[in-house]
This record gives structure tokens, C-alpha cells and sequence, in this order.
């Protein structure tokens, strides 16, 4: 077991006689060190965790697509962005694995557009009763427009366990003037259904991942598709928010020359549109953890999300014109594919539990951390990560509920929203440094870390006893020092959150219970009686001694607590 000891700086020196204690397991080790000094900014703590996405557009209007969506609405004090694929491709509206449809848009025998908006206005229309906002992802082909390309012979749409992108759902449009006139006409739809004040704040991103195989053509033939795509946004709504390329992760070097080269066309060249200058109001890509299995157990791999940050920040930030645009991680996981269960894959059983969440927060603070090294404008860690409608219970998807049943993962980010103001120096001992996490990941000790806030009668602390392998034990015996209080503060309401076995946890009491696939009525129940974030006890008042406060936290591996400050 290892002592960590968590000071948080800026607030106040304590004497010991306001010290409040826990009482600590018989063979705590040697103190680790963690200060947060609230009267060190280091700059604004932006609501990146705001942001979700998903392949399966069409559970937006499902019975628990529509109960999360309320629920992401509900966590966050701030607007919460939901990006899902499959908005303009064609087909019923019946979701799979891997695929959703709208039949937006089809031909008739003259070649002419025919538009039916009934399933597209259903998945806006839910999303505006829920109070989220959407990001319109343009992509994927109509049926109607997709053209043929050489060498492939793929139907229109490959069902999972094959390769989904594979179809001709992913080829060109056989005409790029029709498909910038798609373009335009959705986002007329959208403007005349919505309202202009509101679709202004939505933004616009041209496709998915075209990098790989998601986009059967060249860069070229993408940059032409971003061209065609935003002249025709912009037709409709000038001012709108446009922006690419949503390529995978920039550690690839052919994801990285994917993105350079976007990036040059946008400076360098006119639009093939419209000969103009080419619209580029913010960047995105994605970056993704890249686990393994080891001895039978998995180990995570977050420093392959890492590296992905950290390189496509420093690429970003050598365009002095293109470097205060806000990034867009469109897609920030602990890895790929969001619709392969634990069935599919046994390691992605740790989906379920806290390893999840516990990585979540160990990437979070370093995305700030990556993000103030390069000077650059991160706006959004979009979690690809939504719900998989009438599946087993806890099938170890990548999701926040299952069948309506919170995941513990969907707590840290309740945890996240209830931080605000200014992020503050939150140093630890035992932390692993950004260098070696981009270098190694953590492996061997883990990372006991925190990340801090400070408003204006009030602070946060997050706290995090990570590893990457999933097996770690080490319990972290911390003891927390939140220094620098304002002077005339004498006593401060405590209250703790966690994450761990025991707390904000429905996967342990579904086992408890004899992992049913489907959970009894009352069996539900008793699950959904947890949902939520759960407190360490009451909130209770301690004593502040010459502007410091001293806590003794005992943190279990794979956990996350939340303290939250108030006076």
C-alpha cells in the first residue's frame, strides 16, 4: 500500500488540529505528497467533457437513447454536444451494430433530388426535447449519390461482424455539385425547423475518419468532398461553424500526413466549390488508448491516446494562422470500437467497472496538460460512447448505460461537470509525469494524481489511483492538504464523491445480484436506485487553520474521488 499525501495549496496552512481523519489500513506506507495551491491559476477549465457521440444514430429516438440523452443534459451546468454518424445514409431507420440510416435523400428515375426528412426530424427533434445540442457530422453517401469506384464491388450497406465501412455507403458522391446541394439543403431544413439563432451554435463536421477506410478515395477526392460540403453549409447559413477532418489518431504517420495535408489545402488552396478561400472554423481529429491483453488480464494503453494529443497539437500549433482554433477531439476513447463487446472481446469487459472511469480521469487532466504545453484552443474530449438499445445487461460495450442501468464511467463525468472556474497547480509525488505517461503509459507504479479548481467561494479536487493494468491493488493512503483558503475563511463545507467498488457503481450490485441478462423488474429497480454519483457520507464542516485544510483519504486502485470545497 503506498501514503499519498494530497496538498492543495492556495487555500491554507493547517495546524493539527484541523486535521480530519479517516481511519487508515494497519500497513499504510510511506506519505506521497499531492499540493494543490489554489492561489496558482493555470488557466480556464473548459467543459471538454461535454461532448458524446455514437455509430448508431437512430437509438436517439429509442426508449433509452431519449432517457440518457435527458440524463447527459441533466449532469452538465453548460450546453452538452452530441455527435452520431449515419445522419444523411440511406436506408429505414432500423439501427445495427455499426449502422443507422435517415433516407434523407434519394433520386427519382430523371436523376432528380427527392428529400423525405421524417427520420432526420425525429433525431433532431429528440435531441431538442432533451436540451442537447447536436454536431451535424456530414456523412455518410446516399445510396443514390454514392458513385462507383474502381476495384470495389461492396454492396451499399456490409453488415457487423464485416467490416461496415466497407460499402458503398463510404464511396465519393458521383456528383460533387449534388452532394454540396445536400449539404445546403439540410442545413436550410434545419435553419427553417430550428431556427437560425440556434443551428448557428451547432457545428458542422464533414464525415468521419477519412484517413482509413471510412472514405474510399483519395485526400484529394476528401478535400474536394470538405469543399463541396461547406460552400453548401454556408449557402444556407453563412456564419455556421464548419470544420474537419475528423482523421484518426495523428501518432499514425499516415493519419498525421492526412491532417497536414488538409491543413495545407486549407491555407494554400481556393475551394473547388466556389474559387473562394476555404472555410476552416475549427479542427478535429481523434485520439485513441490502445489496450492489450497480458497474463489474461488487460492492461490499457493510454499512452497511445496521448501520443495522438500530443502530435496533433504540436502540428496544429506550427500554423500560426490555424493555432487559436479550437480542437475538437471528436473522438477521445481508451480505444476503437465502441459496438464490440466483451463477447466479441473478452478485454473490453473492463468497460463495466472502474478501470474505465479511473483511465478517464488519468487522460483528462492530461489533455489540459497537453493542450497548455502547445498553446492551443481544446474545446471538446468527445466520448464515443452512448447506449446499445435491448442488449444483455452489462454486454461490455463501450457505453454509459445498459438498458437503462448508469455505468459507473457515466459518474466521472457527472464528477467533471460539478468542477468549475479556474483550473489551479494540483502537484503530486506519485504522479506519473507527462513525459514518461506519453513515453511508457503507467505501468509498474501507479498514477495517484489529482486535478483542481477554484471559483469564487468554492474549490474542487479530483482525485485518481490509476494504473494501466487492470489488476493493480495499490491502495493509496492519502493525505490531502488543500492550502491557501482565503484568510477570513475559518471553516469549509466538505463533501466527497466516488467511483469506486463500492460507491456509484451498478456493475458490482449487478453481480451481486447473478449478472442477469436481463434484470427482473425489481431487480432494475434496485439498480436503478444507484444510478448516479454517491457521496463518501454527509457533507460536513472542518476547520481551516491559517488558510490550510488537511484530510486523510484512503483511495482503492482503478478509483476517482471528487472533494468539493465550500465556504
Amino acid at each position: 500500500m503506498r501514503w499519498v499525501s494530497c496538498v492543495v495549496a492556495g487555500l491554507f496552512a493547517i495546524a493539527p488540529s484541523a486535521v480530519a481523519h479517516r481511519t487508515l489500513p494497519a500497513d499504510t506506507a510511506q506519505p506521497v505528497n499531492i499540493t494543490v495551491n489554489l492561489d496558482q491559476a493555470i488557466g480556464a477549465y473548459k467543459p471538454i467533457y461535454a461532448w458524446f457521440g455514437y455509430d448508431e444514430s437512430n437509438f436517439t429516438t429509442m426508449h433509452d437513447g431519449r432517457a440518457l440523452m435527458k440524463e447527459l443534459h441533466d449532469l452538465s451546468p453548460v450546453p452538452v454536444t452530441i455527435r452520431a454518424h449515419h445522419l444523411l445514409t440511406s436506408g429505414s431507420g432500423v439501427p445495427e451494430l455499426k449502422w443507422s440510416s435517415t433516407g434523407v435523400y434519394s433520386e427519382d428515375e430523371h436523376g432528380k433530388p427527392v428529400y423525405n426528412f421524417t427520420l432526420l426530424d425525429g433525431i433532431f427533434d429528440a435531441y431538442r426535447d432533451a436540451g442537447v445540442r447536436p454536431m451535424v457530422e456530414l456523412g455518410f453517401m446516399p445510396k443514390d449519390l454514392a458513385a462507383d469506384v474502381p476495384g470495389r464491388s461492396e454492396a451499399y450497406q456490409v453488415h457487423y461482424p464485416a467490416s461496415t465501412i466497407s460499402g458503398r455507403s463510404n464511396n465519393p458522391p458521383k456528383d460533387y455539385v449534388k452532394w454540396g446541394e445536400l449539404c445546403r439543403t439540410v442545413t436550410e431544413h434545419l435553419v427553417q425547423r430550428y431556427g437560425r439563432d440556434t443551428v448557428q451554435q451547432w457545428y458542422f463536421e464533414v464525415w468521419n475518419e477519412p484517413d482509413i477506410d471510412y472514405w474510399h478515395g483519395s485526400p484529394q477526392d476528401y478535400f474536394k468532398l470538405y469543399d463541396y460540403a461547406v460552400a453548401g453549409v454556408r449557402a444556407a447559413l453563412p456564419n455556421a461553424i464548419v470544420g474537419g477532418p475528423a482523421t484518426t489518431g495523428p501518432r499514425s504517420d499516415e493519419a498525421y500526413a492526412f491532417l497536414k495535408g488538409f491543413l495545407d489545402h486549407v491555407r494554400d488552396d481556393r475551394s473547388a466549390a466556389d474559387g473562394k478561400t476555404i472555410p476552416l472554423q475549427f479542427i478535429s481529429f481523434h485520439a485513441k488508448g490502445q489496450p492489450v491483453i497480458q497474463n489474461g488480464e488487460v492492461t490499457m494503453g493510454i499512452r497511445s491516446e496521448l501520443r495522438d494529443v500530443d502530435r496533433g497539437f504540436s502540428l496544429i500549433a506550427s500554423y500560426p494562422q490555424f493555432k487559436a482554433l479550437p480542437i475538437i477531439l471528436s473522438e477521445a476513447d481508451p480505444e476503437g470500437c465502441a459496438a464490440c463487446s466483451s463477447k466479441v472481446n473478452p478485454a473490453n469487459n473492463y468497460r463495466n467497472g472502474t478501470l474505465y472511469p479511473a483511465y478517464t480521469a488519468a487522460a483528462y487532466k492530461r489533455l489540459f496538460d497537453l493542450a497548455d504545453k502547445h498553446g492551443v484552443n481544446l474545446i471538446s474530449m468527445l466520448s464515443w460512447s452512448f447506449e446499445f438499445e435491448n442488449r444483455d445487461s452489462f454486454e461490455g460495450f463501450r457505453d454509459l448505460s445498459t438498458n437503462g442501468v448508469d455505468k459507473p464511467i457515466l459518474n466521472f463525468f457527472r464528477m467533471a461537470a460539478k468542477m468549475s472556474g479556474t483550473r489551479v497547480s494540483a502537484t503530486s509525488s506519485a504522479e506519473v509525469a507527462l513525459d514518461k505517461a506519453l513515453a511508457d503509459g503507467v505501468r509498474g507504479n501507479s498514477d495517484i494524481a489529482a486535478m483542481a479548481t477554484r471559483d469564487s467561494h468554492s474549490a474542487a479536487t479530483m482525485l485518481w489511483n490509476y494504473n494501466d493494468a487492470a489488476a493493480s491493488t495499490t491502495t493509496a493512503s492519502i493525505q490531502l492538504t488543500i492550502a491557501q483558503l482565503p484568510s477570513a475563511v475559518h471553516a469549509v463545507r466538505v463533501t466527497e464523491y466516488r467511483i469506486d467498488s463500492t460507491h456509484s457503481n451498478a456493475y458490482t450490485v449487478w453481480q451481486q445480484l447473478g449478472s442477469p441478462a436481463y434484470p427482473t423488474p425489481d431487480q432494475l429497480r434496485k439498480l436503478k436506485s444507484i444510478d448516479g454519483l454517491q457521496s463518501m457520507g454527509p457533507a460536513h464542516r472542518v476547520a481551516v487553520k491559517n488558510a490550510t485544510l488537511t484530510m486523510n483519504v484512503s483511495l482503492p486502485a482503478q478509483s476517482v474521488s471528487l472533494f468539493l470545497f465550500d465556504w
